[in-house]
């Protein structure tokens, strides 16, 4: 009885307040109107009478919580949850799914036009066969000793990874080729912008023509150096290295500054076409070009050419200068 009266007190004080207990929330509580207060019998403002409130037995406080309670007892104490019923990416494509092959016009990997039989119709980018025609230099060259006109092409033809290279350089004075050499080589792609080229070169001009086998290298080095170096083997044990490098200063769109050098050793003397052993000849030059368009750009420049060594004494017994400065005027083209 005193616990009845202890509830009965705190209860009026909470409404007092104007604090209502969880369960006081719940319309279903017995004995308890959704309205709040108004709802009470004999309940006047400020005043409460303790008599009149039935339905409120210990055992009726049936609560949200309580119902919380009882809910939440089909998950297992461990706040497990049951995974299996929850389905992930992958498996079969939904029964709606747009058909991969609607609108491929009836065409699929294994048939129609091109994939029958026989040679592959389709082919990649890598699989066709390019060609392309350089020539890097065509010039008019001025000197103290006389002119001449001098050449510089290349030319390949072949795929991205394998092809076949043609090189061709060499110089006419006096309505007779001096000096000329010419290669055939098979290029193949070993690094990004990097090709290694093996095949053959011949010497001509001016005394007995030479054979060589020729292995080198040609690419794009870091900070955008052209780069063509070739080692060659010829008959009598005779060796000889090509080393050449050039560069482009854009210095509009249009206007191109060309650095070149250039320069010849070889292994032994071969006297017969007048070339010492160790450093032969070595040549430095810039030219300025303008291009009309990318592919022809007419060009002058200047270019200092000295020769080195057992060569140079060569050159002294012809009576000529073994160094001279070279003006040049030309024109570079590729299709």
């Amino acid at each position: 009885m005193v616990n009845k009266q202890i509830k009965t007190i705190a209860l009026a004080a909470m409404l007092a307040l104007g604090i209502s207990p969880a369960w006081a929330q719940d319309p279903g509580a017995q004995g308890m109107a959704a309205g709040g207060t108004e709802a009470m019998p004999g309940m006047a403002q400020g005043k409460m009478d303790h008599g009149t409130m039935t339905g409120m037995g210990q055992g009726d406080m049936s609560g949200p919580a309580q119902d919380m309670g009882q809910d939440m007892s089909n998950m297992s104490s461990g706040g497990s949850m049951d995974s299996g019923s929850m389905d992930m990416q992958g498996g079969p494509a939904p029964v709606d799914a747009r058909d991969p092959h609607a609108y491929s016009g009836g065409y699929t990997l294994e048939s129609g036009p091109y994939a029958r039989p026989g040679p592959r119709e389709l082919r990649m980018a890598d699989e066709h066969n390019f060609g392309a025609l350089l020539i890097d230099r065509l010039e008019r060259v001025y000197t103290d000793n006389g002119d001449s006109t001098a050449y510089d092409a290349q030319a390949w033809f072949g795929r991205d990874y394998d092809r076949l290279v043609l090189k061709a350089e060499g110089d006419v004075a006096r309505g007779r080729l001096q000096d000329a050499r010419t290669e055939a080589l098979w290029g193949h792609a070993v690094a990004t912008f990097w090709d290694t080229q093996l095949g053959a070169r011949w010497d001509s001009g001016v005394g007995p023509d030479r054979g060589w086998l020729a292995f080198g290298i040609q690419g794009l080095a870091p900070y955008w150096f052209n780069v063509d170096a070739t080692a060659y083997a010829g008959n009598g044990g005779r060796t000889s290295l090509r080393l050449g490098a050039e560069y482009e200063l854009l210095l509009t769109q249009k206007l191109i500054l060309q650095p070149r050098v250039e320069m010849n050793l070889y292994g032994k003397q071969d006297t017969a076409r007048e070339i010492g052993s160790g450093l032969s000849d070595a040549t430095a030059g810039l030219r300025l070009r303008y291009e009309f368009t990318r592919q022809i750009a007419p060009y002058v420049g200047v270019e200092w050419a000295r020769k080195f060594g057992g060569t140079a004494d060569f050159v002294r017994a012809a009576g000529e200068d073994t160094q001279n400065t070279q003006l040049v005027a030309g024109l570079r083209f590729w299709f």
